[in-house]
C-alpha cells in the first residue's frame, strides 16, 4: 500500500509541471499563439520559468525532496523557452539570461561550496583520512542538478576551488601516493600554461587592430583556458591516489578517475615498457603518450574510467605512473586474496 502511495505521489509532484510544459509547448503551435506572439511569448517564457517551478515547490514543500531541485525546473524552463519561443520575441528570456540567471549561478555555486564543506566537517570525524573534496562536491551536484548539469558545474567548481581557494599543504598518510613528483606532468602543465600567456598577449596585440571585440573575446577564452589548466594542476597535488576500505581509488588530479575493488585486481605489475593502447588498454593520465607509466594493473572484470566531464570508458589493464611505485605495489599484494 505504501509503494502505490509513494508511486502516485512522485506521479503528481512530477506530472503536473511536465504535463503544463507539454500544455504550454503545444499552445506555441497554435493559431491563438499566432495571433498574440508577442504577448504569449513574454506570459509562456514567464510560466516556465518561474510559474512551474513555484507550482513543484508548492508540491515537494512538505516531502523529502531537496527543495534546490527547484532550480533544475528553473533551467529546464530557460532551455525549452529558448527553444520555443520565437528569437524576436525573447525579451524577457534574454533579460532573466543576461541579469537574473548568473546571480542564480553564483548562489547554486555558494550553496553548494558550504554544503559540501559541512559535508566533509561530518566525515572528518568519523574518519582517519580526510574525505575528498572533488567526490563529496559530485555526489552533493547530483543531488540538486540534472546528471549533465550537475557534472558541467562540479568541475567549474573544482577547477577554482583548487586553483584558487585550496592552498593547504596535503598531509598523505600511509596508503595515500602521490604520482605527480617525477612523472613531468607538473612542468607540462606549466609549460602550457606559459605557451597560453604569450600566445593570449601575441594575439592580442594582432587582433585589437583588426577588431577590439574579437581581441578581447579571444584573451577571454585564452584567460579562462589558462585559469583551467592551473585548476588541473593544483588538484594533482591535493587529489592522492588512495587505498581504503577495499578499494583502490585512481585519481588524476579532477582530469580522470576511477576506483576498483582490491578483490577484483589480478596483478600489478611495475614495468615503465611501451605498450599499445585500445578499449582494453588504458591510461590513467590524459596526456596519453605524452607522459610516461611505471605501473600496470589488470582486473577480473571490466572496470570504468571517468573522464573529463563525465567522459567514460572500460578497461581491463590500466596504465599509470606512481612516485613510490614498490610500495604501492606492496600494500596493494598485501591485501589481494591469498590463492589456494
Amino acid at each position: 500500500m505504501t509503494k502505490q502511495l509513494d508511486i502516485k505521489s512522485l506521479f503528481i509532484i512530477f506530472g503536473i509541471p511536465l504535463s503544463s510544459i507539454l500544455l504550454l509547448i503545444l499552445l506555441t503551435t497554435s493559431r491563438l499563439f499566432e495571433a498574440n506572439q508577442q504577448l504569449l511569448s513574454t506570459a509562456i517564457t514567464a510560466d516556465l520559468i518561474f510559474t512551474i517551478p513555484f507550482v513543484y515547490f508548492l508540491l515537494i514543500r512538505k516531502k523529502k525532496i531537496p527543495k534546490l531541485t527547484i532550480i533544475s525546473f528553473g533551467i529546464l524552463g530557460m532551455m525549452i523557452s529558448y527553444m520555443i519561443i520565437p528569437k524576436e520575441n525573447q525579451l524577457l528570456l534574454s533579460i532573466i539570461k543576461t541579469w537574473v540567471f548568473p546571480f542564480v549561478e553564483l548562489g547554486i555555486a555558494f550553496f553548494v561550496i558550504s554544503k559540501v564543506r559541512s559535508t566533509l566537517k561530518k566525515f572528518k570525524k568519523n574518519q582517519h583520512i580526510s574525505p575528498d573534496f572533488f567526490t563529496v562536491l559530485q555526489q552533493t551536484c547530483r543531488e540538486i542538478l540534472p546528471k549533465k548539469i550537475a557534472t558541467l558545474l562540479a568541475m567549474e567548481i573544482a577547477v577554482f576551488y583548487f586553483g584558487f581557494m585550496f592552498w593547504k599543504k596535503q598531509v598523505l598518510h600511509s596508503t595515500e601516493f602521490t604520482y605527480h613528483k617525477n612523472s613531468g606532468t607538473i612542468g607540462l602543465l606549466a609549460g602550457l600554461i606559459l605557451i597560453i600567456t604569450i600566445e593570449t598577449y601575441v594575439l592580442h596585440i594582432l587582433l585589437i587592430r583588426w577588431s577590439t571585440v574579437a581581441a578581447w573575446i579571444i584573451t577571454g577564452l585564452s584567460i579562462y583556458s589558462g585559469i583551467q589548466i592551473f585548476g588541473f594542476l593544483k588538484s594533482i597535488y591535493n587529489r592522492p591516489i588512495l587505498i581504503q576500505d577495499g578499494k583502490l581509488y585512481l585519481r588524476y588530479g579532477i582530469m580522470s578517475e576511477t576506483s576498483i575493488d582490491i578483490n577484483n585486481i589480478v596483478s600489478v605489475t611495475i614495468s615503465s615498457a611501451s605498450i599499445e593502447f585500445n578499449d582494453k588498454i588504458r591510461k590513467l593520465s590524459p596526456f596519453g603518450e605524452l607522459e610516461s607509466h611505471n605501473v600496470l594493473i589488470t582486473v577480473h572484470k571490466e572496470n570504468a574510467l571517468f573522464g573529463l566531464y563525465g567522459m567514460k570508458k572500460s578497461f581491463k589493464t590500466l596504465a599509470l605512473y606512481i612516485d613510490d611505485k614498490e610500495r604501492f605495489k606492496t600494500e596493494i599484494e598485501g591485501q589481494l586474496p591469498q590463492k589456494q
